[in-house]
């Protein structure tokens, strides 16, 4: 298959819930312009960014702590706050409201953070994360990238894997995921990349830090297109990989409120997805299929954490209208969230490069239909810019290091892509409901997981998630397709390709 810029193999790592300022903001990156070839710095922080609440003064500063005492919220109506100011409201159907980026505090506070309200103000200092910074000084950064929409992880997601969130503006429920899952499955108007790229019959694959990886939601995912990510380096060490399109999801551990996660959700130690991700661009770097790969390393929301950016406009996708089934608010899908951090690593990136042109997530599906051919799926990748531009180099550059710094900090447990048994964990808060967030995506995810080893019980299996209240049976009902899930992945050998 004919393929632009020499790339066979598009890698994409998605991590969760951390702004572009919060990370690399005193960062203080000089470098080329990717687009003008000119100096350039980093658009980060001054210094003296700062939110008013009560009374008090709370101003950007380094040193964020390597695991938040609170998680800040990022639902719509948080993020609304965050954006626009404590008495903002949205019209349903309607423009954004003006945004001044002046209730990131308030919103902290309402969310737990009485304690330490500054808290959601601190940033990391560049030092803080060694591998991050050397990938933004070694490859491109791109520091005009934003969220898909001011809202939440699950949303956010799906623009990576189809242009759109069909719809969906909220983190989802129990009830609404069976819903789906009556009619076969939430859908996109025009597919997923995944479907795209079947069509085209350019083999994927899935690896995942957890058996139930949140892309393992979306329609047409099979359980047999999940690989767990302990394998990655020895797959890519192999001197053939048929796998064009690579999409990696970290571990979650939700049930543990994230306490061992590689994902850098604000409740882990940061440092374990510092881990992940130098695993991630070593094993691809020491590979046989380094100079015809591109890592994409980006965040999936800022997670409620300030960035002084204001978030521009943005192309609605088309493929819904507001108040639909699955629009809660009313959303039109015309306003970005706010940036999130991105790097795109590659020996076809000059070094040291600084992108300011603006991408959202659906510049990944955008890319992914450039390399390989295949029609937008909606409006917003329509006219998203492409990263294969930053691919600009004609031959693969020979100064590019094997490996990266060392990690800031020993992490408080050992760093590891691996998930419990979850039969013998102790669920986190187990008498709590279980709310809105990512827990219900997981149980999607085990639900199409279990409904596909085991489709003649799909009404037991329906009804019995349909019943899970609490968080300690949304754990025993995890546990018992963990089980059903490892040991057909055992008996059955995975398909050559997706």
């Amino acid at each position: 298959m004919e393929m632009v810029n020499l790339i066979e193999h598009v890698f994409v790592l998605m991590l969760e819930n951390r702004a572009f300022d919060h990370m690399l903001g005193f960062s203080g990156i000089t470098g080329q312009d990717a687009a003008t070839a000119a100096s350039t710095q980093i658009i980060g922080l001054t210094g003296s960014e700062l939110n008013n609440f009560n009374g008090n003064t709370y101003r950007v500063n380094r040193g964020a702590d390597d695991v938040m005492p609170v998680d800040p919220g990022h639902e719509f109506t948080n993020v609304l706050e965050q954006l626009c100011g404590p008495a903002a409201i949205y019209p349903s159907g309607s423009a954004y409201p003006t945004i001044n980026n002046t209730g990131f505090v308030a919103s902290y506070v309402a969310s737990g953070g009485t304690a330490n309200p500054g808290e959601v103000m601190k940033c990391f200092a560049p030092e803080q994360l060694p591998v991050l910074v050397a990938l933004a000084q070694e490859f491109a950064v791109c520091d005009n990238w934003h969220a898909s929409m001011p809202g939440p992880t699950w949303p956010n997601r799906m623009f990576v894997h189809a242009a759109s969130s069909g719809g969906l503006d909220h983190s989802p429920t129990t009830e609404e995921i069976v819903e789906w899952e009556t009619v076969g499955g939430f859908q996109f108007k025009a597919g997923s990349i995944f479907d795209a790229l079947k069509k085209k019959e350019v083999p994927q694959r899935l690896y995942a830090g957890d058996d139930f990886p949140m892309v393992a939601a979306l329609k047409g995912i099979s359980l047999f297109d999940i690989r767990h990510y302990s394998n990655f380096a020895s797959d890519l060490g192999q001197p053939s990989y048929p796998y064009n399109y690579v999409f990696i999801e970290p571990s979650y551990d939700v049930l543990s409120d994230y306490k061992n996660s590689t994902s850098q959700h604000p409740l882990t130690d940061i440092t374990l997805g510092e881990g992940l991700i130098k695993e991630t661009y070593e094993a691809i770097r020491n590979s046989p299929h380094w100079n015809s790969s591109v890592l994409i390393i980006t965040w999936d929301e800022h997670g409620g954490f300030f960035d002084g950016a204001i978030p521009p406009a943005a192309v609605a996708p088309g493929d819904t209208a507001p108040r639909d089934k699955n629009n809660q608010y009313g959303f039109t899908f015309q306003q970005s969230g706010p940036r999130v951090p991105a790097v795109v690593i590659s020996p076809l990136v000059p070094k040291n490069v600084i992108d300011h042109r603006l991408y959202d997530h659906a510049s990944i599906p955008a890319t992914i239909e450039a390399l390989f051919d295949i029609a937008p799926l909606t409006q917003r990748d329509a006219k998203a810019n492409r990263l294969d531009a930053l691919l600009s180099l004609s031959a693969p550059r020979q100064d590019i290091p094997t490996t990266l710094p060392p990690l800031a900090t020993a992490p408080a447990e050992v760093m590891k892509m691996s998930v419990s048994d979850l039969s013998t964990v102790v669920a986190a808060r187990p008498n709590d409901t279980v709310d809105q967030g990512t827990l219900p995506v997981i149980l999607q995810s085990a639900l199409r997981q279990d409904l596909e080893m085991s489709p003649e019980q799909r009404t037991v299996i329906l009804q019995r998630v349909r019943s899970i209240k609490t968080r300690e049976q949304a754990r025993q009902y995890l546990a018992g397709v963990q089980k059903k899930v490892r040991q057909r992945r055992a008996t059955q050998p995975a398909p050559g390709s997706m």
